[in-house]
């Protein structure tokens, strides 16, 4: 375990040497510029058009400012941006009573966001469309969350050479045990629940019957959404849909334009397109404001005087303790900002906004009891985006109201506890050996990545029941429904929305807009009487520039992701370390394509 943390740490400081050094020189040169900058209002030409880039990582919550660096390559800090979805909402809703935008350009191939967040921004667009203005898209290529996007727009333009990629949803997951066979890594596996199948990927080299059973029962309940919203938008059965997939004829361009999914042209025809469609001349040229632009412009909205908030608090990523990261929940982060809301006078109602496939159990119980002493102030209500399984579930139980998109992806009810037995990978693999000396019998217990007694698995198994019997107490109480009928939904198993609204653990189906709306009746507030307020606030650029250079967390993101292979390979073990314990965690952080 030494050697391990020898060799993860020294290249860790070696990143974080350079990176502070790089830092340092960015600051010095961008940090005046971009002072000058953050107060500026932004112009917007009259007869503009919005151009919203969705090609890029879905946070729900970001900076509205754009990065300076986003063209310098390095393989160490990530130089793209991430785009809000809080922030495309609050776009959507200017430009709808906005005189000077006239419409909107969906530029949209390979979106990297859930099929929740899409659904909310889809919606948006609908919402947009009723003003009476335009919704093109255009792209030279549409993946299949892409097109169930685009296909809302009034026109769906796809390049001529271009591809459509049309054929449902699948998962695909990584199976280690074979891996870890050859390495002779051990892994102890302690479980409740039939479809608890997060633990699958170390001890099996495929999927159990229960886990495809349950896979294919949401990812049908989620491309059922997809088909429906698409069918609606484009005119066309949804059994025409399905054998449009079967047979992949979307994926021939000029079939994809005769059955009716979309037009066929090249960018100077869709530019001259949205020209007719703002009533300009060929030569003139088209005002098309950026996203981060149109944030920093005057707010067409009139502003809502008084104090009265709804208060939306984020909750994003993997929950890993007590303190979070870059891109997951610590209890003690999230438990100080809820205590703020819940003392804050002027905030009237809290919104949860939730995107995670749990984490730690102990964390995820912790933030559970704030929720609690929090709702008995004022309404607590919980919105959920893509995830909110297991440890992300265990948080919205406790609030008020469950709102979840119908294609979120929820449940999971369960604890598991992992460890691996790294012995025989260290004596035989790397010829490191370990010895200690104890006081007691089990002095040593759990402080080795060494094999366990059966005494000692009966012990953690034990603490693994306790959990999923605390977890679904706590669930059937907050659900108002009998722990018998709690664990008939629980065992792990994981629900879309649209099945948990059906079967009683969602209370209503809808974005974050619904969510505040409930907020808002929760609490007697009227439209017009309160603003909307999102915590934490959305860190600058340069700040989460610097924490990438100070946090450890961070770096080792970076070269998880970056083209290093042997890098790759080193962060990725760690990530499975740091998933030893005891976990209330869905069965991966899946990408549905």
């Amino acid at each position: 375990m030494y050697m391990w943390q020898f060799v993860k740490y020294t290249l860790a400081t070696i990143v974080g040497m350079f990176l502070f050094l790089l830092v340092s020189i960015i600051l010095l040169v961008g940090v005046g510029s971009a002072m000058s900058s953050s107060d500026s209002v932004y112009e917007v030409k009259e007869n503009s058009i919005l151009k919203l880039d969705l090609n890029r990582p879905m946070a729900e919550n970001a900076s509205d400012e754009d990065n300076p660096f986003a063209e310098i390559p390095n393989p160490f800090f990530s130089s793209t941006e991430k785009v809000g979805l809080i922030q495309i909402i609050s776009a959507l809703e200017r430009a709808r009573v906005d005189d000077k935008i006239k419409g909107i350009y969906l530029d949209i191939s390979f979106p990297m966001a859930g099929y929740a967040q899409l659904s909310e921004i889809r919606d948006a667009l609908e919402k947009f469309k009723k003003s009476g203005k335009f919704v093109y898209a255009y792209s030279n290529s549409y993946s299949e969350k892409a097109y169930y996007l685009a296909s809302v727009a009034n026109q769906v333009y796809l390049n001529p050479s271009g591809l459509l990629d049309f054929n449902g949803i699948s998962v695909q997951y990584m199976f280690y045990k074979k891996a870890f066979d050859k390495l002779e890594i051990e892994p102890l596996v302690f479980r409740v629940g039939t479809y608890k199948s997060a633990v699958e990927p170390f001890i099996r080299e495929d999927m159990s019957p229960e886990n495809k059973e349950q896979t294919l029962s949401f990812i049908r309940s989620i491309n059922h959404v997809v088909f429906n919203k698409i069918s609606l938008s484009k005119g066309l059965s949804i059994p025409k849909l399905d054998r449009i997939a079967d047979s992949l004829q979307a994926m021939n361009p000029q079939k994809a334009e005769k059955l009716g999914m979309l037009k066929l042209g090249y960018w100077d025809q869709f530019e001259s397109l949205l020209k007719k469609s703002i009533k300009i001349g060929d030569k003139e040229k088209l005002s098309l404001v950026k996203l981060t632009d149109y944030l920093h412009a005057k707010n067409p909205i009139p502003e809502v005087e008084g104090t009265k908030k709804i208060a939306i608090l984020v909750a994003e990523g993997e929950i890993v303790g007590t303190r979070g990261g870059e891109g997951s929940i610590g209890s003690d982060d999230f438990v100080k900002e809820l205590r703020k809301l819940r003392d804050n006078s002027s905030v009237k109602a809290i919104v949860l906004r939730i995107d995670s496939p749990g984490g730690s159990s102990l964390a995820s119980d912790i933030m559970w009891r704030e929720i609690l002493l929090a709702k008995k102030v004022k309404p607590v209500i919980a919105s959920m985006s893509n995830y909110a399984a297991s440890g992300g579930y265990y948080m919205a139980m406790g609030a008020d109201v469950i709102v979840a998109q119908p294609t979120t992806i929820t449940g999971s009810i369960g604890i598991f506890a992992q460890w691996l037995n790294l012995d025989n990978f260290f004596k035989n693999k790397l010829g490191i050996t370990q010895d200690h000396v104890s006081t007691h019998e089990h002095s040593h217990f759990l402080n080795s990545a060494g094999q366990l007694t059966d005494f000692e698995k009966s012990i953690i198994q034990n603490m693994v029941n306790k959990g999923y019997e605390s977890f679904t107490t706590k669930a059937a109480e907050g659900r108002k429904m009998s722990v018998e009928k709690l664990k008939s939904l629980a065992g792990g198993r994981v629900w879309t929305g649209e099945q948990a609204q059906k079967n009683g653990l969602v209370d209503e189906l809808g974005g974050l807009d619904k969510a505040i709306a409930i907020a808002a009746q929760k609490s007697k507030l009227k439209d017009g009487d309160y603003k909307v307020a999102v915590y934490p606030k959305a860190k600058s650029f340069f700040d989460t520039l610097l924490e990438s250079a100070t946090s450890s967390e961070s770096m080792e993101l970076r070269w998880a992701q970056s083209n290093i292979p042997w890098a790759k390979s080193i962060f990725e073990l760690d990530r499975i370390k740091k998933r030893e314990g005891f976990l209330a965690m869905m069965p991966y952080m899946m990408e549905l394509d």
